[in-house]
């Protein structure tokens, strides 16, 4: 803006209200932990049995400072057969979002099911490339659908909270 007397001044965003809306955004990611065990090999790459795969995976935030949160997806795959583990493969990969005037209640469906969703890409390709690089055709994690999860675990909690029983075989 210019002023009655040409002199270009910005104005203050806490007074035009650019400031006091939600903002989030991706500060940056990381892997912060990866380990890849292959504990039979030479003798794995002779096996005729196909490896049974098993994935679990535990998502996790941490409060950095009042306005930075670390997310961790912790995913953990191993590949079992009759003869043993052909690999097994542990990777916490994270990231750091910014949240500025973001309510409790919009902070948490975002940090535990839209944050997951932005990290998994490349978490898959780190274990990918983790499971190529151990001597097996790379595994591509299927995709996840972190809002459903998420949305099933808080009607699980809210069920546990009245004192219903879930319905159905768990």
């Amino acid at each position: 803006m210019v002023d009655e007397n040409g002199n270009v001044t910005t104005p203050d965003p806490a007074t035009n209200g650019a400031d006091s809306g939600p903002q989030i955004g991706v500060i940056s990611q990381y892997v912060k932990d990866l380990s890849v065990e292959n504990p039979n090999a030479p003798d794995v790459y002779q096996w005729e049995e196909q490896p049974q795969i098993d994935v679990q995976f535990n998502i996790g935030a941490n409060k950095v400072t009042d306005e930075v949160q670390e997310v961790e997806l912790k995913i953990e795959v191993v590949a079992k057969a009759d003869a043993g583990i052909a690999f097994q493969i542990e990777l916490q990969y994270c990231g750091l979002f910014g949240l500025r005037n973001v309510p409790d209640d919009q902070a948490h469906p975002f940090l535990f099911a839209e944050a997951p969703r932005l990290l998994f890409p490349f978490a898959r390709a780190v274990i990918a490339d983790a499971v190529r690089d151990a001597g097996f055709q790379p595994l591509m994690l299927e995709p996840i659908d972190f809002t459903a999860l998420y949305m099933q675990q808080r009607e699980q909690m809210a069920a546990q909270q009245t004192g219903e029983q879930p319905v159905g075989n768990a």
